[in-house]
């Protein structure tokens, strides 16, 4: 396996992190998305949409972390990211749904940049639109976990799932906005508990060989 991907990016942080659950080892292969070299005519030959992630096997290549990670829970279905009862799945995925639909779209970078070039946000008002958004989804992120009366350490049952999945980058990146995580106390101690995980530790941002 080749994962094409940025250390920052939150989505390359998703598939990274289920790529570790499951054991899987890959090639790393940066793609700079600071010199914008996902826009290129090399990367776009991989995934006309030019963004990341990508990953390359089995001579296909596969885009779309939330189509990439339920190919690898079919592929390699141990350890599972999903429960076995078909309600209990519909949870996990409405979890990781929260944050992948409704949080991180409308804070990932081609939404800024098109805030600070199109619009002339400043800097304050792009922060102000970032933590609007994490702190709408953690509330009802929070707001769930709260009504869960068994749930484990995690965000469903006492192993990691998809949610944590989704849920352990938005908290990176809402941390990167100043947005102050502990105000949320079940979901931090979710984050602190995959943070105690091996696969999340190595999965992390600031341990990628192109981070800096």
């Amino acid at each position: 396996m080749k994962l094409h991907n940025f250390f920052r990016s939150g989505t390359s942080h998703r598939l990274r992190i289920a790529l570790q659950l499951k054991g899987l080892a890959y090639d790393y292969v940066p793609v700079d998305l600071r010199t914008e070299q996902h826009q290129g005519a090399a990367f776009k030959a991989l995934n006309p949409q030019g963004l990341v992630p990508a990953l390359e096997v089995d001579g296909q290549v596969l885009i779309q972390s939330p189509a990439i990670i339920e190919w690898l829970e079919e592929t390699h279905p141990t350890p599972p990211l999903l429960p076995a009862d078909p309600a209990a799945r519909a949870r996990v995925r409405a979890l990781a749904a929260l944050v992948g639909c409704d949080i991180h779209p409308l804070n990932n970078r081609r939404v800024l940049e098109a805030l600070r070039h199109d619009f002339a946000a400043d800097e304050a008002a792009v922060q102000r639109w970032c933590a609007s958004w994490i702190e709408a989804g953690f509330d009802a992120y929070e707001a769930l976990l709260a009504a869960d009366p068994a749930r484990g350490n995690f965000s469903f049952g006492d192993a990691p799932t998809l949610a944590d999945v989704y849920l352990v980058p938005q908290v990176e990146s809402a941390r990167r906005f100043k947005v102050d995580v502990a105000r949320w106390p079940r979901l931090h101690a979710v984050d602190q508990a995959c943070g105690r995980l091996e696969a999340f530790r190595r999965a992390a941002p600031a341990v990628q060989p192109d981070a800096g």
